[in-house]
């Protein structure tokens, strides 16, 4: 993601009198172009010195709004918070720079297959005790229309993403005899609710353990100030939080002293992954590689990468930058080169965000305050109109930060993220099978990559879509290539429209190839 600024903020760095629309009156007769410079430099240093200072007074206000715990807690989340907000206010151009960008050795990117061909040791239980397991769980299953956790989404069987998840980690540790717990990182949005269903898991053969990530203010567009009155997250404060990235997993887990926890107990390297990406299991060949090296050598880092398909165009790439390896997003590439960056010619690879991260790594790096990661400016617009920003971080942007890192450009079938209804189908069809939690592709599927389902607008909240999907465990996906269906086995290119407010009626167990269903069509029994 990007540090640059987009343009549409920058007079927000200004005093809210100074308008950068306007002209600026006529520079006096003989004042020279440099001086000009050094002048203008000089106002924005001061500029740039009160907001820092407003913010600051505004930062220590809503500290005096809290108590006990929750200011101890609310005081480390501001002190990164202001961290960010500074580097924002300092940064100045883009991120990159596009003629500095060089493709990675061949030998920074291995194939998947040459890992694996390695094989594994006798004893594959010394490298489990060594590896944690720690999923992203901030996020809120809004985009589909459910309250609440995503991860708690029903997907499989009944089962839940965190469902799932327990279940793949319980078959390792029993497997193996081994000792891999599971790390959830929570949001402020839900923490509550995962707690509560956690008491499900207490008898399976898994220890979970749950830090949070930080709460940030939202900031006024227009002041650059806090749009919170207190630490509340009640009432007019509802909206006036957010947690900041995936990229807070540094500090957050290393405030939490979970780092420091598992360090103790042999933990080496964690494996980091979003919940919602049921094809990121643990890869012993991938673990195997890791612990094996030399220690002088060792991976610190090691970023999954699959190849790129037109759907993932936009999707960030590994670069080589100033002779380190650096993760690319699409926000930090110039308008002049997006189409460039697109190629899956050129670039042709993706971060599928399943990491593997040295724990010591993490702690020296924390410990020096070395962790350098692009900000991403996300802009918002609250319910009451109001507009603002949040100043966030992606974990995979650290890549640049650690020794010997490293990218495994793996199969597809490690990348299989849900994040909408039409996902939904995909993962529920007959297209796969579930084992310990596992989903794997069927065999009879005549094409190495998934099916690309598209359903209707009508169709995309998981409860305006219950009616069709409880059907989709007989909807035959194994030859699909295209399909909105509604529990039929569909061949080749298969497309049905209903216009709003009609219906299309197909018996189930219906054969469609290389068709197109529109219309009306009612089926009743008489």
């Amino acid at each position: 993601m990007a540090s640059e600024y987009p343009s549409e903020f920058i007079s927000a760095v200004e005093t809210p009198t100074f308008d950068p629309d306007k002209p600026l009156s006529p520079l006096p007769s003989g004042l020279c172009e440099e001086s000009a410079h050094r002048g203008m430099a000089q106002f924005q240093e001061i500029m740039r010195q009160q907001l820092e200072g407003s913010m600051q007074a505004e930062l220590q206000k809503l500290l005096g709004t809290a108590s006990g715990s929750e200011k101890e807690v609310s005081k480390k989340n501001f002190e990164g918070f202001t961290n960010l907000f500074q580097r924002f206010l300092q940064v100045k151009g883009p991120s990159v720079e596009w003629v500095k960008i060089q493709r990675p050795p061949e030998d920074s990117i291995q194939p998947y297959d040459k890992i694996a061909a390695r094989g594994l040791p006798d004893s594959v239980a010394d490298s489990l005790n060594k590896l944690v397991v720690v999923k992203l769980n901030g996020g809120l299953g809004t985009s589909m229309g459910c309250k609440g956790p995503k991860s708690l989404i029903s997907v499989r069987n009944e089962n839940t993403f965190l469902d799932l998840t327990v279940q793949q980690i319980e078959h390792l540790n029993k497997t193996y005899n081994t000792d891999v717990p599971l790390v959830l990182m929570n949001s402020f949005n839900t923490d509550e609710d995962t707690k509560k269903i956690l008491q499900k898991y207490t008898h399976h053969r898994v220890r979970i353990h749950t830090f949070n990530q930080s709460r940030y203010p939202r900031i006024n567009k227009e002041s650059l100030l806090p749009v919170a009155t207190s630490l509340s997250m009640s009432g007019q404060n509802a909206e006036a939080w957010y947690p900041p990235g995936h990229g807070d997993i540094y500090a957050s887990f290393y405030n939490s002293g979970l780092l420091d926890q598992l360090i103790a107990q042999g933990k080496e390297y964690i494996f980091v992954s979003n919940i919602d990406n049921l094809g990121a299991t643990v890869d012993l060949h991938i673990l195997h590689h890791l612990v094996s090296q030399p220690n002088g050598k060792r991976c610190e880092f090691v970023m999954e990468v699959t190849d790129k398909t037109r759907a993932d165009v936009k999707g960030g790439t590994l670069i080589t930058y100033d002779g380190k390896l650096r993760l690319l997003e699409i926000a930090q590439v110039p308008k002049a080169h997006v189409d460039e960056f697109k190629s899956v010619s050129k670039f042709k690879i993706f971060n599928t965000n399943n990491l593997w991260i040295s724990l010591p790594a993490i702690k020296r790096l924390q410990e020096k305050t070395a962790m350098d990661m692009e900000i991403i400016v996300n802009p918002k617009t609250l319910d009451g109109g109001q507009n603002v920003i949040q100043l966030e971080t992606a974990v995979g942007a650290a890549i640049k930060c650690f020794d010997n890192a490293m990218g495994i450009n793996v199969p597809r079938s490690r990348f299989l993220p849900v994040k909408t209804t039409s996902d939904l189908l995909l993962v529920m069809s007959n297209l796969y099978s579930l084992d310990a939690g596992s989903l794997t592709m069927s065999p009879k599927r005549e094409f190495p990559t998934t099916p690309h389902v598209k359903l209707g607008s009508s169709f995309t909240k998981v409860t305006t879509a219950a009616g069709f999907i409880q059907i989709v465990p007989q909807c035959s996906l194994k030859g699909l290539q295209v399909s909105s269906t509604n529990g039929l086995r569909p061949q080749g290119t298969v497309i049905i429209i209903a216009n709003h407010g009609d219906r299309i009626d197909i018996p189930a167990g219906s054969m469609l190839e290389n068709k197109i269903v529109s219309g009306n069509l009612r089926i009743l029994d008489h």
